[in-house]
């Protein structure tokens, strides 16, 4: 007999057994025990969390020759053959596959026809938001006013893509992401009925890693139970998906917190020598400071044993919550900017060297007094008046202070245009990522590689860090383009944008000067002499 996934194997029957979805399930079993079944329903939310399961409940729950409160028997004949798919009144077509004008005709003639033999011609279109625009089009009138026999059920992740047509002619109900909790449960009850023997903090884990997916979290539990060992443990399912040890990550962390750049270099090198995934490191880096954060402000720390949290307590002891929330900020951004990149290795030890940096530019006072006796010595040299080495401590806290905040002026503007450059540059995103969801592929492609900087409120300057191709150029030029373009930067700004576009890197784009403890830092140079 062929082997069978474990989703596939269990696959909910009835409304009962979908996990987390109880505000669709209940309405839709109320209807179908008041006889008040709608002729078309929309099912949105994110994958796996049983937008088609509820569906095909449904569709038998309608034609069900003895239904129980609401639900199908999955007993009788008509059940029985929408089980095993071989019943023809109940089609399921995937949108994704079956989007032209012609697969929406086919069915506008074939709802004409009455059933078979079920009571209802059910039609469960999957991803719906892939129909083209002229098949959407066409399922219009159908969807509005199908005959009495026939029922539509929509499904799909992405709504927003859908005409409002199609939505104003539905019943929508939004799947929403299933707890972890819930999760565990239902993992709990394969793991029984499969005898997979598994540690309770192995499926917590497992929970944690599928984010609300259903399916995502049987997938990940039925490839560790193919792992060869008698028990699933944590160890095994952060090795199968590529998440490094957590030695590791409390590592990293504490190199990053203590400004231990070569610490935390060393450690990247291992990780990466084991074969882990960059992106899999990075998330649980930004998880693993996230729950530093949080015992540090709720004292709790549930998903780590004993010693784990012993090392949180430690690490939460050496670091201000201010630092924590920068170390977050600094990693989402990263982890927004490394799914497009050829380089992720490079951006990511390039962030953790950045924030290995200190941010504190405190000039001792050795070093002011090694500045004023230079100064000194160079004014004596230039007058010929012979001055004395040692000033006096009045001048020399006087001098240091107003040094230190000429030094807080400058971290105050470089961090003003920092914060500029970053707002710019994240919209820029989000614009190419418009143009890339919207399927503008050459336009996207001809953005590639670019940074954006304002030079006033109505125009940003485009710089290609690679140069600009005159094959790109051409595409940037066509009318077609600066139109989507003006578009998409409308719908992201809120205004009209007009772009500049440069050829190279600028050599006036806002450099990041970085203060440091030297005698150019007054703006002279100077060259020591020997009286």
């Amino acid at each position: 007999m062929a082997y069978t996934a474990l989703y596939r194997n269990f696959r909910p029957n009835c409304f009962s057994d979908v996990v987390g979805q109880d505000h669709i399930t209940k309405t839709l079993k109320n209807q179908v025990i008041s006889d008040r079944v709608g002729h078309a329903y929309l099912f949105t939310g994110g994958r796996g969390t049983g937008k088609t399961t509820s569906a095909k409940i449904l569709a038998r729950a309608v034609n069900c020759l003895n239904p129980k409160d609401g639900e199908p028997c999955n007993e009788c004949e008509i059940c029985k053959e929408i089980l095993d798919g071989s019943l023809p009144d109940v089609v399921e077509m995937d949108a994704a596959s079956n989007n032209g004008v012609e697969d929406i005709r086919s069915i506008r003639e074939e709802v004409n026809f009455l059933p078979t033999k079920a009571k209802y011609r059910v039609y469960i279109i999957d991803e719906v938001h892939m129909l083209s625009t002229g098949a959407a089009n066409a399922l219009l009138k159908t969807l509005e006013e199908p005959p009495e026999h026939v029922k539509f059920i929509l499904a799909t992740t992405e709504p927003q893509k859908l005409p409002a047509t199609i939505l104003s002619r539905c019943q929508r109900f939004d799947f929403k992401k299933i707890s972890e909790d819930n999760i565990v449960k239902r993992l709990k009850v394969i793991c029984d009925e499969s005898k997979i023997n598994v540690d309770p903090a192995a499926l917590k884990t497992i929970a944690i890693l599928s984010e609300g997916h259903m399916r995502d979290a049987i997938s990940i539990l039925e490839r560790c139970s193919q792992e060869g060992s008698e028990n699933i443990t944590i160890e095994i399912v952060k090795d199968l998906v590529g998440i490094p040890q957590i030695t590791y990550i409390s590592g990293i962390t504490k190199n990053i917190i203590e400004y231990d750049t070569v610490g935390a270099l060393d450690t990247i090198d291992k990780v990466l020598n084991e074969g882990k995934e960059v992106y899999n490191f990075l998330w649980e880096l930004i998880k693993y400071v996230k729950d530093i954060l949080v015992y540090k402000s709720t004292g709790k720390a549930d998903l780590y044993s004993e010693s784990e949290v012993k090392e949180i307590k430690s690490l939460a002891d050496l670091v201000e919550k201010d630092r924590l929330l920068e170390i977050i900020y600094e990693l989402s951004d990263l982890e927004g900017q490394i799914k497009f990149s050829a380089q992720k290795t490079i951006m990511f030890q390039t962030c953790i060297i950045k924030l290995c940096r200190k941010n504190s530019f405190k000039v001792p006072d050795e070093a002011i007094q090694s500045i004023l006796n230079r100064l000194a010595a160079l004014e004596a040299k230039v007058s010929g008046v012979k001055i004395q080495k040692e000033e006096p401590k009045e001048q020399l806290e006087d001098t240091k202070k107003k040094f230190e905040e000429s030094l807080k002026v400058d971290l105050s503007q470089k961090k003003t245009v920092k914060e500029e450059i970053s707002r710019v540059q994240a919209q820029w995103d989000k614009v190419r990522e418009l143009l890339k969801n919207s399927k503008k592929v050459r336009l996207f492609t001809a953005l590639a590689n670019t940074k954006a900087f304002e030079e006033n409120d109505l125009v940003w300057r485009i710089e290609f860090l690679r140069g600009l191709t005159d094959f790109n150029r051409t595409i940037l030029e066509e009318q077609d383009n600066k139109d989507i373009l003006k578009k998409a930067l409308i719908q992201v700004v809120g205004k009209e944008i007009h772009l500049k576009f440069d050829k190279n890197i600028s050599k006036d784009k806002p450099k990041e000067e970085k203060p440091t403890r030297s005698i150019k830092d007054l703006g002279v140079d100077i060259n020591e002499i020997d009286e």
